[in-house]
């Protein structure tokens, strides 16, 4: 399918207004009503889920066919934007420094493009402009509501601001990393800094743990295992002259591989165990599975591929991101796949100045348009 210069030129303006009016997670009511109206414009269906915001809507075959789905995410961020473009965001310190503004009006596109022929159909495309994926919460509360009811599979895609407009990178397998989150808290004994035996030094212990942690990465997993752990943020202590209570460590792990994944933290408990005892102290341990890994199924390889080609696209292979994206969360239900989408923009993800080349709206409304065809076709 091919996008006219028209429907080109109106997306741009509806991804434009986006642009200006930037709405955080679960915030986006404005979003929502105005992706309702484009919608009805062009007499596409919306399923009546209970949802605050976010909208799901479906184009239905000629045909008889199994139902796939099509997500976009239409969150903002928590930045105060520093671009020169005409349509900054009209809001201070929120932007839309991850480009779901684009994932939104490309979407729609597609959506526009398969009603304008659903006679090519044979089945149901559900199109998902899910709300909150910034904050990880938007995809398990859009499946709570029935999202995925009866869907066969689900693709999606992040735009790339390394990849040049035209080129999407497709990859099997781990994409985009699975997050977790940590607190450690380290418990001792407060008391005078010149005295320093008659306490237990949190800081201390929370010290060797900073350095030592990292061994588990280094020796304690496989070679072939992809994983870091960062501790990024440190609270202890309130003067120069007493030693502290309690010391909290709080990070991130990321890893690849459900082994890793599984393994990391018992290791990391155990380690944290093993220096406060050693110390004379004790620990608490609190790990939160925050977002799988991003695991594209292996059978829409090929068909991702030849679409792309077909829709005179250039194909490359796609380079993991330790990025996080909670459209692993769908795929932990149904087989999915998730591609890079070039934009040819000047920073990377959540940078003040991000930006994206907006002709790369057709490549993406195109190319989900002709996947949707040949994946039901299939």
């Amino acid at each position: 399918m091919n996008m006219s210069h028209e429907l080109l030129s109106d997306l741009i303006e509806k991804r434009r207004y986006l642009h200006e009016n930037p709405e955080l997670a679960f915030e986006e009511f404005n979003t929502t009503e105005n992706i309702k109206k484009w919608l009805e414009e062009h007499h596409i269906p919306m399923l009546p889920l209970e949802l605050e915001t976010g909208v799901v809507a479906e184009v239905k075959g000629a045909f008889e066919g199994p139902t796939i789905a099509i997500r976009s995410d239409i969150d903002a961020l928590p930045i105060k934007e520093d671009t020169d473009v005409p349509f900054k965001s009209k809001y201070e310190g929120k932007m839309h420094a991850c480009g779901h503004d684009f994932h939104t009006a490309s979407i729609l596109g597609a959506a526009i493009l398969l009603n304008s022929q659903k006679e090519k159909l044979h089945g149901t495309v559900r199109f998902i402009f899910q709300a909150a994926e910034e904050v990880a919460q938007g995809a398990k509360k859009f499946v709570e509501k029935g999202a995925l009811e009866g869907v066969s599979a689900i693709f999606g895609m992040h735009n790339k601001p390394d990849l040049p407009v035209g080129t999407i990178g497709v990859k099997s397998g781990g994409l985009m990393a699975s997050v977790d989150k940590f607190e450690i808290k380290f418990v001792g004994v407060g008391g005078h800094a010149g005295i320093p035996h008659n306490a237990i030094d949190p800081i201390v212990m929370a010290s060797q743990y900073v350095t030592a942690v990292q061994s588990i990465v280094a020796r304690r997993m496989d070679l072939f295992d992809n994983a870091v752990i960062s501790i990024t943020s440190i609270h202890g202590g309130n003067t120069w002259n007493v030693i502290p209570d309690t010391v909290t460590l709080e990070g991130t792990v990321r890893t690849f591989q459900p082994k890793a994944r599984e393994a990391i933290p018992g290791l990391m408990k155990k380690l944290a165990e093993s220096l406060a005892e050693g110390n004379g102290g004790s620990v608490e341990f609190n790990w939160e599975d925050y977002l799988p890994v991003v695991n594209n199924d292996p059978q829409f390889e090929e068909i991702i591929r030849a679409t792309s080609v077909e829709s005179g696209f250039d194909v490359v292979d796609a380079v993991p991101s330790a990025g996080g994206e909670d459209f692993a969360f769908y795929q932990t239900y149904i087989p999915g796949f998730f591609v890079w989408m070039g934009v040819d923009g000047p920073q990377e993800w959540h940078h003040p100045k991000y930006d994206l080349k907006e002709d790369a709206i057709k490549v993406a409304s195109e190319f989900f348009a002709n996947l949707a065809v040949n994946i039901l076709k299939k």
